[in-house]
């Protein structure tokens, strides 16, 4: 009897064996595939998604729009359309978690957290789902992801969104190392700036900056770049390069920061006025000229993206007094480029002023890609 049951499983088996293989439909080809320990996998057989993009790298300014190209199709070409999720995500510089910029289903989308009322897809062609961001601001650079998902098909690219800008030191008019990291982020901030990265930082070194005072970075470090070794910055004995403390206790630990300011869709100039003027003249003079006053952050990329050049020193928004210099020459300090700082005089004290100008859009202008 036992013989037998034992020939009835094995015909059983064989018989299973012979019956066809189940086919799952979501409007592609799907087959098993039986691998060793013998479990069924799903494995696609059929259509196959393309997601790309035109561009992995986009570079632009601060306060226009931007388009980051992507687009997708089928080969061979489906004969009708499909209903595919897109989702756009978004990872900042500082290296934060991915998180949500705009999901599109159909002819419903929505929008997420600080993208709110700033992003929508171009949707000019078929399978076009570039993202249009508009308003740029300064920390909106990171790494964008495409992502297409129909069925258990699931493509992306990565396309990397850099906004370009210029590294400089700051420390606020009560002194120097006063910042708690929150201070330092809130300082930035208020220049018209974000807390510069390491790899920001890094090309600012390579570019030149050298500064001896110990500043937070995005990631919570604390570090300064040295293109000329010298006793007070490290010693004679260490070579050039970024000196690092590491990460430090964002709540306890104070020192200064780095910002990274962005070029701008405005205009930073030198006020022509008959008189020197005090701190609260001078910001009055420039909503006079339908303007305000400068920020550091706007002077920096006014230096750096414009070549600014005025040997004249005048009022910032912060209250310090600064002037840039792109060809450096006599009775304007060193003979190198940069911009120069006075410091922080007393209100009273009397100097020129320098004046912010927004760029003025006309009715119906059109997104801006790079």
């Amino acid at each position: 009897m036992a013989k037998i049951r034992l020939l009835l499983a094995v015909l059983l088996q064989l018989f299973d064996r012979c019956q066809p293989v189940p086919r799952y439909s979501n409007g592609f080809l799907y087959h098993d595939i039986f691998n060793n320990n013998g479990n069924g996998e799903i494995s696609f057989n059929g259509v196959q998604l393309h997601v790309e993009s035109e561009q992995t790298f986009v570079f632009t300014s601060h306060g226009g729009n931007i388009t980051l190209p992507c687009r997708y199709w089928y080969e061979p070409p489906l004969s009708s359309p499909r209903r595919t999720r897109i989702k756009w995500s978004w990872q900042p510089v500082s290296g934060a978690h991915e998180t949500d910029v705009l999901v599109s289903i159909g002819n419903r989308q929505r929008t997420f957290d600080r993208f709110q009322n700033r992003v929508h897809l171009r949707e000019e062609s078929a399978g076009d789902v570039s993202l249009v961001i508009e308003g740029l601001h300064p920390n909106d650079s990171g790494r964008y992801r495409c992502e297409v998902i129909d069925g258990l098909e699931d493509e992306s690219v990565n396309i990397q969104l850099e906004l370009r800008g210029v590294v400089f030191p700051y420390q606020p008019h009560h002194g120097r190392y006063q910042l708690t990291f929150s201070m330092a982020q809130q300082a930035c901030e208020e220049q018209e700036a974000v807390m510069a990265t390491f790899e920001q930082l890094y090309a600012a070194w390579e570019e030149g900056l050298d500064w001896c005072n110990a500043g937070w970075l995005a990631d919570g470090t604390v570090q300064y770049p040295i293109t000329l070794p010298r006793v007070p910055c490290g010693g004679w004995g260490l070579a050039p390069g970024l000196r690092s403390y590491g990460p430090r206790h964002k709540h306890v630990h104070r020192y200064d920061v780095f910002c990274f300011s962005t070029s701008l869709k405005g205009k930073v100039y030198f006020l022509q006025h008959p008189h020197r003027l005090n701190f609260t003249e001078a910001a009055q003079a420039c909503v006079g000229d339908g303007a305000r006053i400068a920020k550091v952050g706007q002077l920096y990329a006014a230096w750096k993206f414009t070549g600014l050049d005025q040997c004249d020193a005048g009022w910032l928004a912060d209250g310090s007094v600064r002037y840039p210099i792109t060809n450096p020459r006599l009775n304007c300090g060193p003979m190198e480029p940069g911009v120069r700082s006075f410091g922080f005089p007393a209100p009273r004290h009397r100097h020129g002023v320098y004046c912010y100008k927004a760029e003025q859009r006309s009715r119906g202008e059109g997104v801006v890609t790079v």
